[in-house]
């Protein structure tokens, strides 16, 4: 993929306002550790990537999923919306968490993986359904509720649609790759596709 460059400055800590380095400061000595990603934008208004840190952290850290669970629908939502720095990152926390490199590879290749856990599976169809058509049908929705509670379905579908935030943030300033990390979504030179990915469903449906 052809090197991107940001279409916005990026502040720096050296360059940063008051204001901006105190979230900045907030950020690096939190969960994340380090400034990377949509953030790196949102400082440009320190008030919102204040709320969006905040938000962030609960989405990723504190919900009632375990991390397998969550990063895969972070991966999904990456994937959905072709975003590369995304992808990237949460490629690497879900290999952490335990999710195998096939179910990965799977996904990167925008190909349905095979997914032995039910509870996956689930997170898979859900996600695979409201991305794909901004809506979930009854049943579904029932089955999430079902094994998560209100609380999760609630959860999961804030994951994925804080997540498309991110992804539309890093596509739309093209927030370019930590040093040293190479693009994998479109390696070898490819461009992007800008349209969205159709997330593949099992049998067509959700509910197969």
């Amino acid at each position: 993929m052809a090197s991107q460059v940001t279409r916005i400055p990026l502040p720096e800590p050296e360059t940063m306002t008051v204001e901006q380095r105190v979230v900045f400061d907030a950020i690096v000595t939190g969960k994340r550790g380090t400034l990377v990603g949509p953030l790196r934008a949102a400082l440009h208004s320190p008030e919102l990537a204040n709320a969006w840190q905040k938000l962030g952290e609960v989405l990723r850290y504190n919900t009632v999923f375990p991390p397998k669970y969550s990063e895969l629908a972070i991966l999904l939502t990456a994937r959905r919306w072709n975003s590369e720095l995304e992808w990237v990152i949460h490629r690497e926390a879900a290999a952490v968490a335990g999710i195998s490199p096939q179910i990965c590879d799977a996904i990167r290749q925008n190909q349905a993986p095979d997914l032995d856990d039910p509870k996956m599976q689930l997170i898979y169809d859900y996600i695979t359904q409201l991305q794909n058509t901004g809506q979930v049908d009854a049943a579904l929705h029932a089955r999430v509720t079902k094994e998560w509670g209100a609380v999760g379905v609630v959860e999961l579908t804030a994951i994925t649609g804080y997540y498309s935030m991110v992804a539309m943030t890093l596509n739309a300033h093209r927030i370019p790759l930590p040093e040293g990390r190479t693009p994998e979504l479109y390696p070898d030179d490819q461009e992007p596709d800008h349209a969205l990915a159709v997330l593949p469903t099992r049998g067509g449906t959700s509910d197969a």
